[in-house]
């Protein structure tokens, strides 16, 4: 990370003469901006420990009222900051109960990848836009043309947390509509799922499998959308001069 940075602040306009101290460009001091910011939430996301899940629910009884938005706020923020969503949506269903934990959930996902997106192209399109070549951007474009349905497979590819993906699909040229909205609908299963587990955890019911039963639906999805990926994939490889499907395409 540090000779990344480094190597991002030596970077010089034209015209600047050499014998001045260190110039950037603002694309560069600001994708310096983003990654110090990842930097700085990857390392308080080690440090700080995370609260009993058993004492959630007397947090909720304490906010009386406010406590669906200060959900969803606060959902919204710690997903921004990397937390993972499986924890934001436990914590949920501890709170609130299966399918009022599960939709505040979402809500929070929903917030919180608006914010994730807006700092993203706010702090790095830029910089990734004059630097991409070649096969990272046949790849941009990828991004760009994607629809909900491209959103909603690179959201259910383990590939990276709810979080990063956010800020990453702000430096690309992807629509932020189709963004969110296939980010809510990649996130409603397991939602119903995890909020149903942590309902369970503070209930001596135990598991709502009622609740629980749209995320057997996502693992079906997801299961769905990675095979039609990987034969479309098949397919390109076979024959390069083919058109992927509108699937993948986006």
């Amino acid at each position: 990370m540090i000779p990344t940075l480094r190597r991002l602040l030596r970077q010089r306009p034209p015209g600047i003469p050499l014998g001045w101290p260190v110039a950037v460009r603002p694309s560069v001091l600001r994708f310096a901006l983003l990654l110090l910011l990842l930097a700085g939430f990857g390392v308080t996301l080690l440090l700080v420990p995370r609260p009993d899940p058993t004492a959630l629910p007397q947090v909720g009884d304490r906010l009386g009222g406010l406590a669906p938005v200060a959900g969803v706020l606060g959902g919204a923020l710690l997903l921004v900051a990397l937390v993972p969503r499986t924890f934001i949506t436990l914590a949920a269903g501890a709170i609130f109960g299966a399918l009022e934990g599960a939709a505040y959930a979402l809500g929070a996902a929903l917030l919180a990848a608006a914010i994730g997106f807006a700092v993203g192209r706010v702090l790095g399109r830029e910089f990734v836009a004059e630097r991409i070549r070649g096969r990272l951007a046949r790849l941009d474009r990828w991004f760009t043309r994607q629809s909900v349905l491209g959103v909603v497979t690179v959201r259910l590819l383990p590939i990276s947390g709810f979080g990063l993906v956010s800020y990453g699909y702000g430096t690309t040229g992807a629509r932020v509509l189709p963004f969110l909205t296939g980010s809510v609908i990649a996130s409603a299963p397991t939602a119903f799922g995890y909020a149903a587990v942590g309902a369970a955890v503070t209930s001596t019911g135990g598991v709502n499998w009622f609740a629980a039963a749209p995320a057997a639906l996502g693992f079906i999805a997801s299961a769905v959308l990675l095979a039609r990926w990987w034969r479309a994939e098949r397919r390109r490889r076979l024959d390069p001069g083919s058109t992927p499907p509108e699937a993948i395409r986006g």
